[in-house]
């Protein structure tokens, strides 16, 4: 959003020089009423092409790199955490990763739901969570941050139990990138920034949050898509 804001803050300056009485400063597109699908960025946008300012061929190559650089920002619509964490995380892995299966007492007779997938024998648990600027009261879509983003970022993986899974995948959400890391349980217990007691009364259950300034000490738990399994697999040997 950024380097779309900064193009088109440029381009309203030339605008203003040519057409003075007419109005994209801030303070009028704030106050302009909108109704999707239009909104200020398609006001401003076809004002400049009237006007010669960017070309047809600029704006769709500007709309081709805009939707590159945010092709997750759909998943920061999704504003309920157990759509997010539960329905789309889940499904998200099952779509790369195939064999994982859905446990069932059949396949584990102690499964009662402690776990989200199965793979000989092994136990799995997804958390995911979303890169969004930190101190920002704005909405998910509007505080979402791109992978080179300079902004502080929180990331926050949340009902943690170690004691209920063999390995944990953890899907790290970005506008422009996914990130994977892999953990067997003992090495997210016992890592420095796991915090115990997330919610008072629920024993064995904690939080880590992902941070700019702590991310770069998870570096060796992070693969891509196509080693998560045999990760996996590493992950419940050395346990």
């Amino acid at each position: 959003m950024e380097k779309l804001l900064d193009y088109l803050n440029e381009k309203t300056k030339e605008f203003s020089k040519l057409h003075p009485n007419v109005h994209l400063d801030e303070d009028f597109l704030e106050r302009l009423y909108s109704v999707y699908p239009f909104n200020r960025f398609e006001y401003v946008i076809s004002h400049l092409i009237s006007c010669n300012l960017i070309s047809l061929n600029d704006y769709l190559k500007l709309r081709a790199e805009y939707l590159e650089r945010n092709k997750y920002l759909y998943v920061f619509e999704m504003t309920a955490p157990r759509t997010f964490g539960e329905t789309w995380a889940q499904r998200h892995l099952n779509e790369v990763i195939p064999e994982l299966q859905r446990p069932t007492p059949d396949l584990d007779k102690n499964y009662k739901g402690q776990y989200d997938f199965w793979y000989n024998n092994i136990r799995i648990e997804v958390k995911a969570s979303r890169a969004v600027k930190r101190s920002s009261g704005e909405s998910l879509m509007i505080k979402a941050l791109s992978s080179d983003s300079s902004f502080g970022f929180d990331m926050n993986f949340q009902q943690i139990k170690p004691a209920c899974c063999d390995v944990f995948v953890w899907i790290g959400v970005w506008r422009d990138k996914i990130r994977y890391w892999v953990l067997s349980s003992k090495e997210v217990e016992m890592n420095s920034h796991y915090s115990r007691g997330q919610h008072r009364g629920n024993q064995g259950e904690g939080q880590l949050w992902l941070k700019e300034t702590n991310i770069d000490e998870f570096d060796a738990y992070e693969v891509n898509v196509h080693q998560i399994l045999d990760k996996i697999i590493e992950k419940r040997r050395q346990s």
